[in-house]
């Protein structure tokens, strides 16, 4: 049904985990494709014993880079973009693919709905739900309970595992590689989905995976994400979830373009001021 893209960087007992619950938790076949960044722990014999297509790169070239090179082995009618650190429960791809059955057209951006075991400001995340890392990792008692965490349907589709048409993947030219290694890379792809006129940006309840918490990212030098973005389209990525995304707010529909309001003038005189720095 899907292709299912995973860049990794040194990180296989992790992606090994991720790849398993995949195949044990799917309810659908779905063709898998590995980018593997440098691969010095074994990730490249591991991903070869277990016939899995992949592209490679010697050294870590970043999320963007990685996902663009993987959708050229792209099979499917749909990219699914997936996190290393990632556990994908069971139902995650039916109720996406139930969805994309129900919208009857393809120009949508759907994201599942992430468990993680620290507190945030995030509403769309599920959070405060330890179920432990690699090393004692709660796999039952997880299997057990998910189910009854509960979330609504909600707006803004736009992290990973996300789900959209390969045809708007290809047409908008994938992710962007200004963000590399990929800070702000997600909300400039849902943007450009955005200026291509897609307003079906819609996170599923019922599709959950458990997210261990950047054990990719929290290992590379960041990239100022958040200049480029302002600097490239003119407004915060805040204004941009909050106003356009309405991010995490409970889903009522197909978005609209928002009137240029205090919030809008806001955001533009922030990408003025951070012009001048």
């Amino acid at each position: 049904m899907f292709t299912i893209l995973i860049p990794t960087w040194n990180n296989l007992s992790y992606l090994k985990l991720c790849v398993e619950s995949i195949r044990r938790n799917s309810t659908f076949n779905h063709q898998i494709i590995i980018h593997i960044n440098e691969g010095a722990d074994g990730t490249v014999d591991w991903v070869k014993d277990e016939n899995l297509e992949h592209t490679l790169s010697d050294y870590n070239i970043g999320i963007c880079k990685a996902l663009n090179q993987a959708s050229r082995l792209a099979k499917t009618k749909y990219i699914c973009y997936f996190n290393d650190d990632m556990y994908a429960l069971p139902g995650w791809d039916y109720h996406l693919m139930k969805e994309i059955q129900d919208i009857g057209h393809d120009r949508f951006f759907l994201s599942s709905t992430m468990i993680e075991p620290k507190e945030g400001k995030d509403i769309n995340i599920l959070q405060g739900f330890d179920f432990g890392d690699i090393t004692n990792f709660k796999e039952r008692e997880l299997i057990q309970t998910f189910k009854d965490l509960k979330m609504a349907d909600w707006s803004g589709a736009s992290w990973p595992p996300n789900v959209v048409p390969l045809a708007l993947w290809e047409k908008v030219g994938g992710y962007s590689d200004e963000f590399s290694p990929g800070m702000y890379s997600d909300p400039d792809f849902s943007m450009k989905l955005w200026e291509d006129g897609v307003r079906y940006f819609k996170g599923i309840g019922e599709s959950k995976v458990y997210h261990f918490m950047s054990k990719s990212t929290g290992k590379i030098k960041r990239n100022d994400g958040r200049k480029t973005f302002m600097k490239k389209w003119k407004i915060t990525p805040g204004y941009f979830y909050r106003s356009m995304l309405r991010m995490g707010e409970k889903w009522q529909g197909e978005l609209k373009t928002p009137s240029k309001n205090l919030s809008y003038w806001s955001s533009k005189l922030k990408v003025f001021i951070k012009s001048l720095l």
